[in-house]
């Protein structure tokens, strides 16, 4: 059901460290924004919907700022054999089941390009509101290398339109600086970059640097002219520090991170997005898809280093977004990196994370993330008070019966007020 007309929640509490602590409020949608919250009751316009939420918590729409919805196979590889129509299919139920489970937003890491984001905004496919990176740079031999090492074939992509859409080869600052400029033209967002070898890729060492400075610097200075910055897939300390060094905004999964790569991105006001739960669902799952010893070994060793990262983060003051990185059918286990998280940081820090932080990164502080006046209404309803228990924004949503976005009601599992004539 979806709603453009004004619309009261009442008697909800607002979770978190806010300025109306714990006192029952009312908020008041007026087209896609928030108008007005209270901690009285609001009178709605006369043409207004009312819901009461009898003291269930509300808090923003989540964010998942590192996603692969067009992913659907833990063996990347097999995605050869994968046509497009039906990658798109697949990723349109995986969109519409994130969207339920209350992450309103999410940035798409690779794959995702401007069709389908804009699919979502037309509302062809119901889900969040999509950050698209279209397909992510990577220097021959990098992470987004998918061809075998039996191929001959020298092109840009030698590889399935499936895989096309994930990855584009380029080697040199003139390369990249072309692959760059093409993203931006066919729609992306931010820019994805791979700067250090990866856990799903066969053949590229784990902590061995990918792209020169020079090459990195390039990507960052076309993000910067178009308004928007690079996101880098990097593991190794010292592919991070050079990242970072050379612009880089947002680290993705930074297992390996050390103490002066931390500080590094403190300083320079960078972010890491951390992506716990996609190693726990691998640790089960990759041998039976197909991985290699060497992939699983280096599976092994960015997991044992999970938590230690953000420990690391924590102490030199660098902001932790929160990622999920899923791939294959496990995107309905989403939702557990709030509990994976919350073994290291506190509830309202994860959260804060899912939020605030995510909105940073995204470039949109202020109107994503946030419940306050002007602000997107993107909102979420809980059946329980998640700084108390996280584990209600797991159950796949379960626990989640509101779900809206941009001010109209995408999920309302709410239970029916009884009517007025019941005896």
């Amino acid at each position: 059901m979806t709603t453009s007309r004004p619309l009261v929640l009442k008697n909800a509490f607002i979770a978190g460290e806010t300025d109306f602590g714990r006192s029952l409020c009312s908020v008041l949608l007026h087209g896609e924004r928030i108008a007005d919250i209270a901690t009285s009751e609001i009178s709605p316009p006369e043409e207004a919907g009312v819901i009461d939420l009898q003291k269930r918590y509300l808090l923003p729409g989540l964010i998942d700022c590192h996603v692969h919805p067009f992913l659907a196979d833990a063996n990347i590889a097999r995605l050869n054999d994968v046509p497009t129509t039906l990658m798109t299919a697949r990723a349109a139920n995986i969109l519409r089941r994130m969207l339920m489970r209350g992450f309103t937003t999410v940035r798409d890491a690779a794959g995702g390009d401007w069709g389908v984001k804009q699919a979502v905004e037309d509302g062809e496919i119901l889900g969040p509101r999509m950050f698209v990176a279209g397909r992510a740079l990577s220097q021959t031999g990098g992470h987004g290398d998918f061809r075998r090492r039996t191929d001959n074939i020298e092109s840009a992509c030698a590889c399935s339109d499936a895989l096309a859409m994930t990855s584009y080869i380029a080697d040199g600052v003139d390369e990249v600086r072309k692959a760059v400029r093409e993203q931006f033209r066919k729609g992306a967002d931010q820019i994805k970059i791979m700067v250090s070898g990866g856990v799903s890729s066969p053949h590229d060492p784990l902590e061995r640097d990918q792209y020169s400075p020079q090459e990195i610097e390039t990507a960052v200075e076309e993000a910067e002219r178009r308004g928007s910055y690079v996101m880098a897939h990097a593991y190794g300390a010292s592919a991070i520090k050079t990242a970072l060094n050379a612009g880089v905004r947002s680290i993705e999964h930074g297992n390996l991170i050390d103490e002066e790569g931390a500080a590094i991105a403190a300083r320079k006001g960078a972010f890491v997005v951390p992506t716990l739960i996609t190693y726990d669902v691998l640790a089960k799952k990759a041998a039976d898809a197909g991985w290699s010893k060497t992939m699983l070994d280096k599976l092994d060793r960015v997991r044992s280093f999970g938590a230690q990262s953000i420990g690391v983060c924590h102490r030199a003051g660098a902001e932790l977004g929160f990622g999920t990185d899923l791939l294959g059918d496990d995107f309905d286990r989403q939702s557990e990196e709030f509990v994976l998280r919350a073994r290291v940081q506190t509830s309202s820090q994860v959260i804060d994370s899912a939020t605030r932080v995510n909105a940073k990164i995204l470039q949109r502080e202020g109107e994503l993330g946030v419940l306050k006046v002007g602000a997107i209404a993107d909102i979420i309803a809980l059946e329980g008070d998640p700084i108390e228990d996280i584990t209600v924004l797991g159950d796949g949503g379960d626990r989640i019966p509101l779900v809206i976005k941009n001010g109209a009601i995408m999920k309302n599992g709410l239970p029916k007020e009884p009517s007025a004539n019941a005896n």
